[in-house]
């Protein structure tokens, strides 16, 4: 009895961690991360990440390195082989996040990252670092062009959209807000640069891609940059950029595209603004560079209020917001809609969509407004066009049945990608795709819709790491298989068909053709017409 009981005892201990877990053992190690493991040679010298499930990673990897209002330039090499298992810094924001909702935070999962202005890294992940020429994926983060970071959101990690497609992602921080746009050309030479190295610092990204892709197994004359919101501004603004020309070849913009670049009279004024509030007499500009972040920041907050209302006395209004690209006449010489500028990109494919709620007025209005509540709030922003409102979403979207879907529906992003989509089409000799993400997460009662960044997490098939967002269900995973699938395909051969989906038409401006990504995927052609118009026109 007593060996019995001894037995007993050892099988325990022996299956404890799958009692504990739930899960069983595999017998393997699912990361190798040993001083031999992923170590590859770039230009600069060689770098060491780690395998994770048989994915190559690699992170916080230096690109450029530039001084405080500056333009990039190429990093500084290395004789040791550095380590590049961890994420690098992140911008500073103008506004630190300090307080956050805690039902928008659970549906996010946010990370914050460290902050420090020497933040220009980008991250990898590889399914070999052999010589197999991978097709590229470079992911711009979001957060307009003021804050985010290249790990802000679960949905960005590359791992499982480099496993299912071969192929390999990147992701990449770089200066933002007053950091990235403070236009300081006035200043001096040294300055000339200062309105858009926030934007210098990507184009620095794709150079280091094209010179130190091959080694990590990706091809870089097949190169697709895609990012969301201020992401997607910055692949449209990166279209139209003539130095990154011939850096990439496929461009994918989720919910973001860029109206026009921010007037140099204007990026004078803020500039001149932020010295005022600083201080600061032209002869001292070089005391700007020892200023602290954090009152330099605040300088750049009083400068835009006090710029933006003098514009608005004025009836001239400020591109963007604020912090954005400026129209320089070297770096971007052109506006996005101008024939020079839609000519830089015409070869490109275009992947272009948005989400169809975005930012789904109702959450913080009227969460279970009743039709009257919802009617009332449509009359303050549409007036007598309110009925022809109402009657124009039922039409495009008949299913909806709750009293605050008419008031959800996105009259900005959809707005925005539809008419640069108008403008590509005309112009390109490459293809333009349209979507339209519509699928709604029943997250917290369903509340949260198809909210802006939704489709993210399904682009990168990363529905595990985001159940907070997606609820995990059975059919995110399965519209994650397809979307995922079409931008790996995109980025393969510049086209997103696959069998999983109906056949995806190229898009013009007479067929109006839009893939409706749901639990069924369909093509409709110009279903949303009325709403546009009554909606339009609308700036981004």
């Amino acid at each position: 009895m007593k060996n019995t009981k001894i037995v007993i005892a050892l099988l325990a201990m022996q299956f404890l961690p799958m009692l504990v877990t739930g899960q069983k053992t595999t017998g393997t190690t699912p990361i190798l991360a040993g001083f031999r493991d992923a170590v590859v040679q770039t230009e600069y010298g060689k770098v060491k990440g780690y395998i994770h499930n048989g994915i190559y990673t690699y992170k916080g990897i230096p690109y450029a390195q530039a001084e405080r209002f500056m333009a990039p330039t190429k990093p500084d090499s290395w004789t040791d082989i550095r380590s590049s298992m961890a994420y690098g810094p992140v911008c500073p924001m103008m506004e630190p996040t300090t307080k956050v909702s805690d039902e928008s935070e659970f549906v996010y999962h946010h990370d914050w990252g460290f902050p420090n202005e020497d933040c220009l890294r980008l991250n990898i992940w590889s399914s070999g670092t052999d010589a197999k020429k991978r097709p590229v994926m470079v992911w711009l983060h979001g957060g307009g062009y003021s804050a985010g970071s290249s790990q802000e959101l679960p949905s960005y990690d590359g791992e499982n959209l480099s496993k299912k497609g071969d192929v390999v992602v990147v992701s990449v921080n770089h200066r933002l807000n007053i950091l990235g746009f403070l236009d300081l050309s006035e200043y001096g030479e040294k300055y000339k640069s200062s309105a858009n190295v926030g934007m210098m610092d990507l184009v620095s990204a794709l150079q280091w891609v094209k010179e130190n892709i091959a080694s990590f197994g990706g091809d870089p004359n097949n190169v697709t940059i895609f990012g969301q919101s201020g992401g997607g501004g910055k692949v449209v603004t990166l279209m139209n950029t003539p130095s990154a020309k011939g850096l990439f070849h496929k461009a994918i913009a989720e919910s973001g595209v860029v109206g026009s670049f921010q007037d140099k009279a204007i990026t004078k004024r803020v500039a001149a603004a932020v010295l005022d509030e600083l201080g600061l007499q032209t002869a001292q500009i070089a005391e700007i560079q020892k200023i602290s972040y954090e009152k330099l920041a605040a300088a750049g907050t009083k400068a835009l209020q006090k710029v933006r209302a003098q514009l608005t006395t004025e009836g001239k209004p400020m591109a963007g917001g604020g912090w954005s690209p400026t129209l320089d006449g070297s770096f971007l010489p052109y506006q996005p809609s101008s024939p020079e500028a839609l000519a830089i990109s015409a070869n490109v494919p275009l992947l272009i969509g948005s989400t169809k709620n975005e930012f789904v007025p109702s959450l913080s209005a009227l969460r279970n407004g009743s039709s009257e509540d919802v009617k009332g709030f449509l009359q303050k922003k549409y007036g007598e066009k309110t009925d022809a409102y109402i009657a124009a979403v039922r039409k495009a979207y008949p299913a909806d049945t709750k009293p605050t879907d008419l008031m959800d529906i996105d009259d900005r992003f959809r707005q925005g990608a539809v008419r640069y989509s108008n403008l590509k089409s005309a112009t390109n000799t490459a293809p333009v795709y349209m979507y339209l993400f519509t699928w709604q997460s029943p997250v917290v009662d369903g509340y949260y819709k198809a909210i802006h960044c939704m489709e993210i997490a399904f682009a990168f098939n990363n529905i595990s790491r985001c159940e907070e967002m997606t609820g995990g269900g059975k059919e995110a995973y399965a519209l994650a298989d397809k979307v995922s699938q079409s931008w790996i395909n995109f980025a393969r051969a510049g086209n997103p068909n696959h069998k999983g989906l109906p056949t995806w038409q190229k898009y013009t401006s007479a067929n109006g053709a839009t893939m409706i990504l749901d639990n069924q995927c369909v093509e409709k052609y110009h279903h949303d017409k009325e709403f546009l118009e009554i909606t339009a026109p609308k700036t981004l």
